[in-house]
């Protein structure tokens, strides 16, 4: 699956994998079954991580309606790290559209979202994916 997530109750922390061709369908599933997901709270903080994947297949516009769901609480952070300039500008782009509805940074390595977010490393985060 292109886009997994876990939810770290522990450390009030969703944690969005995103793995190679990552399609705006798959976003968009991957925010519904966050939402339905018992585990899931607004509040939480998201860390999305698509450092592995190979590129985003979806428009300008997709990508800002995807950005445009509130899916978290205006009190959350989010995190999105990218490694791949075309993938890392898209984030941008949606960090933009995303920013009314809760604080969003945009990262090129996952230490330096992690520090942003609270966390020295993740050495102790859960690694068990949905």
């Amino acid at each position: 699956m292109p886009v997994s997530y876990m939810i770290d109750k522990k450390h009030r922390l969703i944690l969005t994998i995103g793995d190679g061709s990552v399609t705006v369908s798959e976003i968009r599933n991957h925010q519904d079954r966050l939402l339905s997901d018992p585990d899931f709270d607004p509040a939480f903080n998201q860390l999305i991580d698509v450092t592995t994947a190979t590129r985003f297949d979806m428009s300008v516009d997709e990508a800002k309606q995807v950005a445009l769901r509130p899916i978290v609480s205006p009190k959350s952070k989010r995190a999105f790290v990218a490694s791949k300039p075309d993938i890392y500008g898209m984030g941008r782009l949606m960090q933009v559209h995303h920013e009314p509805f809760a604080e969003a940074q945009v990262f090129r390595d996952r230490k330096s979202a992690l520090k942003w977010l609270g966390f020295n490393d993740d050495s102790d985060l859960l690694d068990n994916s949905n």
